[in-house]
């Protein structure tokens, strides 16, 4: 597949197209030839639609009807190993090859010829007369770093009429100019200094130089403790990769991230990278395809998609808090990018940097085993110092009905915010009370869509489904008994937490962080900005504040309900629990002020509890890392979920019986078949959903086996079969 051949005008060509199809498709290459790899538009019935020259045609049917390909695209052709990285993706994960094209041709206008166009960018002064639309303008082309956008992108996201962006262009505040659609990059300049490393921080960068320096695919777990400094030493890993002249990106696990990251880039280079990533335009998301294309983009920034960008020579990918679960894309192509990374850097001869203060088991296993290299930051960056931290029994607190926050907790927060600093109170909750339920009938307020209780938001005013989205307003009567005034709520969100931090505590300025209250990521890249400003007391925070964020007026950590993770069957629940409390603790004291951490909890003999609070990170891993291995599960065995989903019940459960019946190309590898059985949430958008599980030795050939046994069986219409390699949910 990595081999370049160039067709002549009326060679028959093989080509991949975007279109769901199981093959290539023959097609005559054009005026003038074509190479493997070049992106051309070919006709499909009526169509003209995008595809990628992927080899020589198969001439298996009539010659005589086969049609020519359109136009070769002016960009430049996918290289070998783009090529291989999709079709080993798509091998490993099952998924069929036009899909994997699809993920990697995300942007918008990749067909456009290159060509002029009025964009808008930040002039000077200030408009004559100061609205609130006018202030929205301004704040968008400020919060976007001097990023130029089309009219209609600017009126989109500040939410104006464009009437108003040509007004504040008269006056010269918003400047007009007719600019290439596409224009590389500003170039970043490694020489310019970073900060004074610490001696470990300055021992770890120089061995990550080194590596990139010798031009060989490695992986390297950079573990360090939260505030330690990981990001100082991977940006020096980026600087080497510059001065190779070879292209590093950057994946982080939460959009929030990416505006303190990008200032810090900015200062340690003296530019800003490209982004790709939901929050930026679809003009930017043409820009930053094209420029990593042609080379035009030195370095990016981006979410886990942009692992699929054309890069022209990779030296370098770092997936920041890489036990994050947001790297698992769980529809569409199921992939791990964290996983994915490795395979894409072993392709491309590039590094690989797996950072966090608390890996995931498989990457701590891949360094105990020697697969990976492993470097450890054992001290906070600076005069900052680790967080002490402390449970609270929550069996020996009188807590009335409807409270949370216990009277040792209350007086801590109390004599943080004397002090003029901040404390956080972590519940890991969307929403205002998690199920409502009638106090006449016992009735639970469920969605219409899916077997899922609905999530009062009252902010909001309505019920919202965290499954399909589905809301609808608070009713005033139960649904199953009419009965009225007797639906109540049951159990804290981050919502109903802050009505008791207001009635606790009158006189703090309190923010509320959860991702479902921001209307874009630049109304919640804002607030976080505010916060680490000082512009709140009490901080109310769901697992989005465990991210990276840095708040340097913050002491106090309070975690409301650390058992709510130990709950469940999910073989990762013990690990998950470790990582979110680890990280969250770690907000504490990242400045010159001492940090303290409470966390709140009717269990404090669990192990869990006890390893946190403890600190001893590697006795936790050794002790979860034998009971994986004595159950055979990852990362010491294999696992693959199998979901059915249909409108009709019956067909999802006489599907899946059938299957757990004829497994014999599993068993012939080893595999044991658990199920069918309901999914956890066995309903959702309208569609009745079952599971199976596999489970398998590690080095067993299980895709083919899937293959082989899927093969098997006819599904009826409208039921879905989905396949999930190394499953890391099971709702």
């Amino acid at each position: 597949m990595s081999g370049v051949s160039f067709f002549d005008s009326g060679d028959l060509v093989g080509v991949l197209t975007t279109q769901p199809l199981d093959r290539l498709l023959d097609y005559r290459a054009p005026e003038g030839g074509c190479m493997t790899g070049a992106f051309v538009e070919v006709p499909l019935g009526p169509r003209k639609v995008l595809g990628v020259v992927w080899g020589p045609g198969q001439g298996n049917f009539d010659i005589t009807k086969v049609r020519s390909v359109i136009r070769v695209l002016d960009t430049p052709a996918m290289q070998g190993g783009m090529r291989d990285f999709l079709g080993r993706v798509a091998d490993y994960t099952m998924t069929p090859m036009p899909a994997m094209l699809r993920l990697a041709t995300r942007a918008p206008g990749l067909g456009d010829p290159p060509s002029m166009r009025k964009v808008y960018r930040l002039g000077r002064g200030a408009p004559d007369r100061e609205t609130d639309a006018r202030r929205r303008v301004l704040a968008v082309l400020r919060d976007y770093g001097g990023l130029s956008f089309t009219l209609g992108e600017l009126a989109e996201m500040a939410g104006v009429s464009t009437s108003v962006i040509k007004g504040l262009v008269k006056q010269g505040v918003v400047v007009e100019e007719v600019a290439p659609r596409d224009v590389p990059y500003p170039p970043l300049d490694p020489t310019q200094g970073g900060l004074t490393l610490a001696k470990d921080q300055a021992s770890a960068s120089a061995r990550l130089r080194q590596k990139v320096a010798s031009g060989a695919y490695g992986t390297t777990l950079l573990k360090g403790v939260t505030g330690s400094g990981k990001t100082e030493v991977y940006l020096e890993a980026v600087a080497e990769c510059l001065a190779q002249g070879r292209q590093a990106l950057v994946l982080l696990p939460e959009i929030a991230l990416t505006a303190e990251f990008l200032h810090r880039v900015e200062a340690r280079f003296g530019a800003r990278p490209a982004e790709w990533h939901s929050g930026v335009t679809m003009t930017e998301r043409r820009r930053c395809w094209r420029m990593v294309g042609e080379g035009g983009a030195q370095f990016v920034v981006g979410a886990r998609s942009a692992l699929f960008l054309p890069f022209q020579n990779l030296g370098l990918i770092i997936v920041d808090e890489e036990h994050d679960t947001s790297y698992k894309q769980e529809d569409g192509v199921i992939y791990s990018a964290r996983d994915m990374a490795v395979l894409r850097a072993s392709i491309d001869g590039a590094q690989v940097i797996l950072a966090s203060a608390t890996p995931s088991l498989e990457s701590w296993a891949n360094a105990e085993a020697g697969k990976y290299e492993r470097l450890v930051l054992t001290s906070r960056f600076g005069v900052a110092e680790l967080p002490q931290m402390a449970a609270i029994d929550m069996r020996a607190e009188a807590l009335p009905a409807n409270r949370w926050i216990s009277d040792s907790l209350r007086k801590e927060v109390d004599a943080r915010v004397a002090k003029g600093e901040q404390a956080l109170l972590f519940l890991n909750r969307r929403g205002y009370a998690p199920v409502t339920i009638c106090r006449a009938c016992g009735h639970q307020v469920g969605c219409d869509q899916c077997d899922a209780r609905m999530v009062e938001h009252r902010f909001l005013k309505r019920l919202v489904c965290h499954q399909c989205g589905e809301t609808k307003p608070m009713p005033e009567i139960c649904p199953s008994c009419e009965a009225a005034d007797r639906l109540a709520p049951v159990g804290p969100g981050v919502e109903r937490l802050a009505e008791e931090v207001a009635e606790l505590f009158p006189d703090a300025r309190v923010a509320v962080l959860s991702s479902d209250l921001f209307g874009s990521a630049r109304a919640l890249k804002e607030q976080i900005v505010a916060i680490a400003d000082g512009a709140a007391d009490i901080i109310i925070g769901t697992q989005l504040v465990a991210k990276g964020h840095n708040f340097p007026l913050l002491t106090l950590v309070g975690v409301i309900d650390a058992d709510l993770g130990l709950q469940g069957s999910d073989l990762r629940a013990a690990e998950r629990t470790f990582q979110l409390m680890r990280q969250v603790s770690g907000r504490a004291g990242r400045a010159a002020k001492k940090g303290v951490a409470l966390l709140q909890t009717y269990q404090p003999e669990h192990p869990v509890i006890r390893a946190i609070l403890a600190g001893d990170e590697d006795s936790f891993w050794r002790a979860e890392a034998g009971e994986r291995q004595a159950a055979g599960v990852p990362p010491y065995g294999r696992l693959a979920g199998i979901i059915l989903s249909s409108p009709n019940v019956q067909d999802v459960f006489d599907l899946g019986g059938d299957m757990a019946r004829r497994d014999g190309p599993l068993r012939a590898i080893g595999a044991q078949v658990y199920g069918p059985a309901p999914a956890p949430i066995a309903r959702i958008r309208g569609r009745h959903r079952v599971r199976l599980l596999v489970k398998v030795a590690k080095g067993a050939p299980l895709q083919g086996a899937l293959a082989k046994w899927v093969a098997q069986f006819r599904l009826p219409k409208n039921l879905r079969l989905q396949i999930d390699i190394d499953p890391q949910s099971f709702y």
